[in-house]
């Protein structure tokens, strides 16, 4: 059951990026893929897990210790049995998807192979083959009609590469991915080119040369339906072409952009090598692509004249690899590197390089997405350079798995790794990825190989609030062990909040080396990034959102934190908007979404809660009868009142709810806003984005409508745990209870509200009327002599929305309760696979883009742990679906000058030591003393401390800081806000870092 519910998770993901077409194409795609190293064993399991029809893995080689440290799947027993490495991999990549049909082949893959068997794959991937053998499979599969897809990845040490031949014309029927969105219009021009403008001048996203579709325009009725294209003026304006001759444009109307297939040309490996058109993720050195470019070219001359790579360390073939680039203008230093590390391995790079280039695997198969155009090289030298000066016996081998690793970083910095103690955040994709990253890299070993003595807990998972988070976690750790069994993992299932600053509290954090967020949230992330700069510990966090990721580096005194950039807040829509006038489908999918927690979540809630408040009815008329006011009384009484006991009743309830929300609400906006209105300036009120709706007539042969009677009809019974059967959902069943539901004759009202800033009331704080009153105190005494205050019936069962399980009728109401409200205002409606995405807020999260930032993340920590310098850092964004990547330096740490050359920074925290008898005086007096300013201010939390305009407090200089501040027993210190005099009086008061004051000399418990 857990593997049938990954799969369904997994494969809901891919269909948010991919899309019904994609999948369905990439279903019928079989890809062979040869080379069974790092590079290849993470390409494999990205396009297994993807889904992809049929993979045929292909390798020669035999396990040997080393592809411990690079390939995740091999296992010890697999090198002592002398295991072929596709014979140890296939079962392990095989088992990541059940649907994949995985074989493998280790027959030889030479110059004189017929290559003819290739045909029946519809992209071929080599990884590990030598040059001349890529040139001559490449040429194979450029000249079949249609083209095969053909792609190589190498990775070499420090430096990696993707190269892409897709054919002489490769259409793509998505370039980005994006989805467009409904644009409402301004105003159009009756000229020549007619000028369209963007309502409440909002961006428009588009592009020249794109075209853009009309609907519901005013006026110029002829646009409608009609496809134009547009030239940009300005980010909220465009021109559309001729629209002298058509009928002035009035009001309303909306345009949606069209998605129009492109052609992509490639050329030949042979043509590209000598003119390689290249990805440049790194502006800060565009020329390094071309560099790798001349370097690999070079190596790849190398293998061919000597059989073998570079040796580790050996200078002079690092003379011999320099001298073959002497044609090409060429980094000395990066050659240098390169030939003492191409035998080596980084995990993390393979793990990022391979995650774009499994992406460009699924575009070659599925059409979707921009193709990389041809060559995309990665260099890791950041991670290298700074070891340059130690000797060559640093990275000679060992003999054990970490002696790929060895190669390019050395010995010492590898047993640095193994002692490391990392706290990772969240166990999600993100971090799964990130284990199989640390196991790979030695992160934190029970054992440290060469030493004796076992190092202490070293990674910790936690979840941050997750449902049913143990299965996240305690599966992790173990696979974790699979890889590497001396990995020392510890599973938290604590949520990483305030509430528990006693268990990951300022020491557990001074016992970490590093902290690695995984998280899907940014409130999460700012909790722990405060708690990283407050304890001076490196922060790695990372991202991913479909094809989108990102990386940010935080190290203390170099860089700012997460918290020194906010991103803007994101809009809610407005009340009124949801309640009255939807104008695209997700305010439909909200607003159902809305009707959910209301009624199965937050009133059953606000009910028991009541209940266990005020346990005896008669107490409570009572109460009410002398006219005391008890919170919530009146929607708890008209709950109680109302409340089904029968599964009939329940279906008669969702029948109301029908008539309600999708005719009743549409006869009453008419009644009060016939579709003539006018506002005062003479526009007529029901022009976009305002959408005037139509009544819905019930019909149960509509398939919507019975969907919505039934699934509402379930959550009435699961709220007031009333039995039903499977017989009872049947059409016949439904008739039969609702031929007997009488509908009460509509009657408009008066009161309507279209205030568009209006918020939505807390019902439960509202005041009562005195008409109210009487209605909950009528109810309750009903209820009281009919017996129907039980403890059964003073009870209710809320409910918790939960997507993913297709057999709660949850998203059955959701899907069918916005479907019938977009019909009503004549929006289309989205289907079920949409609908789940926007009302459970999912951030699609696929193999590719997480291996890319875990791989990223992990290389970032390689340099933390080595002591860096800042120019070392890189932070991260990609987007795979263009692609792009951008690699940059992170945000140094701002010095903010207090007066008189003094400076802080977020990373300080200025510290007083006092005792039981500190005062306040005495607290002021050593903060002047030691760092030179005078303190005007104190406060702590939200409790001033020291305020000197304030009435009394001069009397508070003579007071104890533990009677000011009061702290718990087992409190060591707390952090003040400080402010401090300024230079010139009747100036405001200048801030400083926080004053850390310890209740006792040593800084220990009192």
């Amino acid at each position: 059951y857990e593997k049938c519910l990954r799969n369904r998770h997994r494969a809901a993901a891919l269909r948010y990026v991919l899309g019904d077409s994609a999948m369905h194409q990439m279903a019928q795609s079989s890809v062979f893929l040869s080379g069974m190293g790092g590079m290849g064993v993470e390409i494999a399991k990205n396009i297994v897990l993807a889904g992809v029809k049929a993979v045929t893995l292909h390798d020669t080689k035999q396990c040997e210790t080393w592809d411990l440290g690079s390939n995740f799947f091999i296992r010890k027993e697999d090198v002592l049995s002398q295991r072929r490495r596709v014979e140890a991999v296939c079962p392990h990549v095989a088992e990541l998807n059940p649907y994949v049909h995985v074989d493998m082949s280790f027959s030889a893959l030479d110059d004189n192979t017929d290559l003819g068997f290739l045909r029946r794959y519809q992209c071929v991937i080599l990884t590990e083959a030598r040059l001349s053998l890529q040139k001559r499979v490449n040429e194979f599969c450029h000249s079949q009609q249609p083209p095969i897809r053909f792609i190589s990845c190498d990775v070499y040490g420090i430096c990696a590469r993707v190269f892409c031949d897709f054919g002489e014309e490769f259409e793509v029927f998505d370039p980005t991915g994006e989805e467009p969105k409904e644009v409402f219009i301004q105003s159009i021009t009756q000229d020549n080119p007619g000028m369209v403008t963007c309502m409440d001048n909002q961006p428009h996203g588009l592009q020249t040369g794109q075209s853009v579709v009309f609907r519901e325009v005013g006026g110029m009725v002829e646009l409608n339906g009609t496809s134009r294209q547009v030239s940009v003026l300005s980010s909220h304006s465009f021109a559309i072409g001729d629209t002298s001759q058509l009928q002035p444009y009035t009001h309303g109307g909306f345009f949606v952009m069209v998605k129009t297939p492109k052609m992509y040309r490639f050329e030949t490996l042979e043509r590209q090598l000598c003119e390689p058109r290249v990805l440049t993720p790194d502006f800060s050195k565009p020329e390094a692509p071309l560099q790798i470019h001349a370097g690999m070219l070079a190596l790849d001359t190398f293998q061919e004249q000597h059989s073998r790579l570079p040796n580790t360390g050996c200078l002079q073939d690092a003379e011999v690899l320099l001298k073959l680039t002497e044609e090409a203008s060429v980094n000395t230093e990066l050659v240098r590197c390169l030939s003492r590390t191409a035998r080596g391995a980084l995990p993390p790079l393979a793990a990022a390089v391979g995650g774009l280039a499994s992406q460009e695997v699924l575009k070659a198969i599925t059409g979707k997405f921009a193709p990389l155009q041809q060559w995309f090289y990665l260099d890791a030298i950041e991670v290298v350079k700074p070891l340059q000066p130690l000797s060559a016996e640093e990275f000679s081998p060992r003999g054990d798995r970490y002696d790929g690793l060895r190669a390019c970083i050395g010995d010492s910095l590898c047993l640095q790794l193994h002692k490391l103690r990392v706290f990772m955040v969240g166990c999600g994709a993100i971090g799964c990825e990130m284990l199989k990253n640390f196991a790979l890299l030695g992160i934190g070993l029970a054992k440290s190989s060469g030493e004796v003595g076992i190092y202490s807990l070293c990674i910790y998972l936690s979840v941050h609030h997750r449902p049913r988070p143990h299965r996240k976690t305690c599966i992790s750790a173990p696979a974790t062990h699979d890889i590497n069994p001396d990995l020392q993992v510890e599973a938290h299932l604590n949520k990483v909040c305030p509430a528990t600053e006693n268990i990951y509290n300022d020491s557990f954090y001074s016992s970490l080396n590093i902290v690695v967020t995984a998280l899907d949230n940014v409130e999460a992330r700012r909790y722990v990034d405060s708690r990283c700069v407050s304890n001076q510990r490196p922060l790695l966090d990372s991202g991913t959102m479909g094809t989108k990721g990102h990386t940010e580096i935080i190290v203390p005194n170099l860089t700012e934190s997460y918290n020194s950039h906010r991103d803007p807040p994101e809009e809610e829509i407005p009340f009124c908007t949801l309640k009255s006038f939807p104008s695209v489908i997700e305010h439909t999918i909200q607003w159902a979404r809305d009707k959910f927690e209301s009624a199965f979540v937050h009133k059953p809630s606000m009910y028991n809660s009541f209940w266990q408040t005020h346990s005896s009815a008669e107490v409570v008329l009572q109460r009410m009868q002398a006219g005391e006011s008890l919170e919530g009384s009146f929607q708890v009484m008209k709950l109680l009142s109302r409340q089904p006991t029968q599964w009939e009743q329940c279906v008669a309830v969702a029948r109301l709810k029908f008539e309600k929300y999708f005719k009743r609400k549409a006869l009453q906006l008419l009644h009060s806003f016939p579709l003539d209105t006018r506002l005062k300036d003479g526009s007529l009120f029901w022009q976009s984005p305002k959408r005037p709706p139509t009544p819905l007539e019930f019909d149960l042969k509509d398939s919507l409508h019975f969907a919505f009677i039934v699934s509402t009809a379930r959550l009435f019974a699961g709220i007031y745990n009333i039995p039903y059967s499977e017989r009872d959902l049947s059409e016949e069943a439904i008739t039969r209870i609702l031929a007997d539901v009488k509908i009460p004759e509509y009657r408009p009202s008066e009161k309507v509200k279209t205030d568009e800033t209006a918020r939505k009331p807390d019902q439960i704080k509202m005041p009562l009327s005195s008409e109210e009153e009487r209605d909950a105190i009528t109810h309750l005494e009903q209820a009281i002599a009919t017996d129907r205050v039980t403890p059964e019936r003073l009870r209710m069962s809320p409910l918790q929305f939960e997507k993913d399980d297709d057999s709660n009728g949850h998203m059955d109401f959701v899907a069918s309760a916005s479907s019938l409200r977009a019909i009503m205002y004549s929006i289309e409606p989205a289907d079920r696979l949409k609908t789940k995405r926007i009302a459970g807020k999912i951030i699609p999260a696929i193999a590719t883009a997480t291996a890319a930032v875990a791989g990223l993340v992990a290389l970032e920590l390689i340099k933390v742990v080595g002591g860096f310098g800042f120019e070392s850092h890189k932070n991260c964004f990609f987007n795979l679906a263009i692609p792009v990547v951008v690699l940059t330096e992170p945000a140094a740490v701002k010095q903010t000058l207090i007066r008189n050359n003094i400076y802080y920074t977020i990373w300080d925290c200025w510290t007083v030591f006092g005792h039981e008898d500190f005062t306040l005086s005495d607290f002021m007096n050593a903060v002047r003393e030691k760092y030179g300013i005078e303190p005007t201010m104190v406060v702590h939390g939200v409790k001033m401390l020291y305020v000197p305009v304030m009435p009394g407090h001069s009397k508070r200089l003579k007071l104890t800081m533990h009677k000011l501040i009061k702290p718990s027993v087992d409190r060591r210190y707390v952090d003040l806000t400080v402010s401090f005099a300024p230079e010139a009086d009747g100036d405001e008061d200048l801030p400083g870092p926080p004053v850390r004051y310890y209740f006792s000399p040593d800084g220990e418990t009192p």
